[in-house]
């Protein structure tokens, strides 16, 4: 069993929701981000999800798009990200997700990839523009390094890919809870709840909703179908609210707080 499944079986006997942080790795600096991997996991996180910065983030809204932008703008690339999360790890035992895009992890070697990343402490890793019927080698490579491959699910997704989804992933499904880029809501889509118990009848695996989980009352909401809540955007939009603020890891980690409570 890895260490995302024992996540939510422990969050299934306690008979609670998960919650999963997302921020962009190296915004503002990767310093800053090695020390908000430990203020998050105190602040709560059962899962944090670390994106690898991009230039061409097709799938995120503008709150991550420009994060990117900061942090390649530091010289953020994959390598002194792995470095990063090795540094954080010894503060938490929190489960670690890369989340990316396809060319940063290409660019760097896939076999090199997964072994460094298994060595580094990564647990999973989502690679959002990677389909499902192109990523059986993928698979086979994070299974052979003991990592969840994680795949995301939209209310578009047909019955046949969410079939093969089913067969390919681990650790738990990632729900969009509605079409088109990341980005804060003021309402989760009613699709969400329908494409949980689509994803439901095929997996017996945990299903975590995100995109435009932005709330406390928005948290609650997504507990009360789903296993987990992901949020991003709002947490990424701290951050660069706060940029400058010498307590800045402070603040957002009380602001991941409040989003549980």
């Amino acid at each position: 069993m890895s260490r995302i499944s024992e996540v939510f079986a422990e969050l299934k006997s306690k008979r609670r929701g998960g919650f999963i942080p997302f921020i962009t790795a190296g915004d503002p600096d990767l310093s800053v981000t090695e020390e908000l991997l430990g203020e998050l996991a105190m602040a709560g996180a059962d899962i944090i999800e670390v994106g690898v910065p991009f230039s061409d983030p097709v799938a995120d809204g503008l709150v991550i798009q420009r994060a990117s932008e900061r942090a390649l703008g530091r010289g953020t690339n994959l390598k002194n990200v792995l470095e990063c999360i090795t540094a954080a790890k010894g503060q938490t035992n929190v489960p670690i997700v890369l989340f990316s895009y396809y060319n940063p992890l290409l660019q760097f070697g896939l076999e090199k990839l997964a072994t460094a990343a298994s060595r580094t402490g990564v647990d999973a890793i989502l690679v959002t523009d990677l389909i499902p019927e192109e990523a059986g080698s993928w698979t086979s490579l994070l299974a052979a390094n003991n990592l969840d491959p994680i795949f995301l699910v939209a209310p578009t997704t047909n019955e046949d890919r969410l079939r093969l989804i089913a067969q390919q992933a681990r650790g738990f499904v990632y729900a969009i809870s509605r079409t088109g880029v990341t980005g804060a809501r003021e309402n989760i889509n009613e699709n969400a709840e329908s494409l949980v118990g689509r994803i439901r009848g095929v997996t017996t695996l945990p299903v975590a909703v995100g995109f435009g989980v932005s709330t406390p009352a928005q948290v609650q909401e997504v507990w009360r179908f789903a296993d987990a809540a992901v949020v991003g955007s709002a947490i990424v939009s701290e951050i660069e609210r706060l940029s400058g603020d010498r307590d800045l890891v402070r603040k957002v980690g009380q602001f991941a707080r409040n989003l549980t409570q």
